[in-house]
């Protein structure tokens, strides 16, 4: 029971799905509870994935693919989309690093973010349009794009001041354990996919969080709630662009 409380705080944390009255909250139980977001990860795509086979049997890929993506955005309140546009507009408008941040807190869109989340949402539209497994692709990359987002929690410092902020009980580093369930529940892509393609989303994804790390360092000296989203879309489309590769034309020898 303990650990089904820690999965639908986890669950509510990144949705919009009702939770059970019965759920303990405690920011020290959110906290262990990012080990689940993978999972969580796993469980919103596959809904997402749902309505994009079922739309398809009305519609049009292209029309189903946009239905599930509206879907998607109801589904987890454009959590992460939020924050992808306000990291583009605290690292794009400004210099110092206390004005990026305080930018970020600001609840208004600028030109950077507006951009951001406009390529954003096309680049995912294309990259999965062009996919003949659309509802696998979803899958996949929303499970694994939470695990990068949330791995950074592990070994990077929370910087911002904000006690009100949403992913404030997230600032606790993760435990070894937490991070281990995190990772150990993407290994399921090893199962849907063929090993060599696995393992280039696999190593695409270490080089994701790497250069995340680095830019986020190096921009704000650490992370935030915003910085996280901005991880996690940046992953899914990087997935999204991976699963288009041919490895056969590379002429990759494993």
């Amino acid at each position: 029971m303990q650990q089904l409380n820690l999965f639908f705080l986890a669950l509510g944390f990144f949705s919009r799905i009702p939770m059970p009255a019965w759920i303990d909250y405690s920011p020290e139980n959110l906290n262990r509870a990012s080990r689940y977001f993978t999972l969580v990860g796993w469980a919103l795509g596959g809904l997402v994935a749902l309505v994009f086979l079922a739309a398809d049997y009305l519609f049009s890929n292209s029309i189903s693919l946009w239905l599930a993506m509206t879907f998607s955005l109801l589904l987890t309140g454009a959590f992460h989309e939020d924050g992808l546009a306000d990291t583009a507009d605290g690292f794009g408008g400004a210099f110092a690093r206390e004005k990026k941040l305080s930018i970020m807190k600001d609840s208004r869109i600028g030109t950077y973010g507006a951009t951001a989340l406009v390529m954003a949402l096309l680049g995912k539209y294309l990259l999965l349009i062009e996919n003949t497994q659309i509802a696998l692709s979803l899958l996949i990359a929303y499970a694994l794009s939470r695990t990068v987002a949330a791995s950074l929690v592990f070994d990077m410092r929370y910087v911002a001041d904000d006690d009100g902020s949403k992913s404030k009980p997230l600032a606790n580093n993760q435990s070894k354990t937490d991070l281990t369930i995190l990772l150990a529940t993407s290994f399921p892509v090893f199962f849907l996919l063929d090993w060599k393609k696995a393992a280039l989303i696999i190593i695409a994804m270490i080089l994701v969080r790497y250069a995340a790390k680095w830019y986020f360092k190096k921009q704000i000296g650490g992370y935030t709630g915003d910085c996280l989203g901005a991880a996690q879309q940046i992953s899914e489309l990087v997935i999204y662009a991976v699963l288009l590769i041919n490895l056969g034309q590379l002429h990759l020898t494993w």
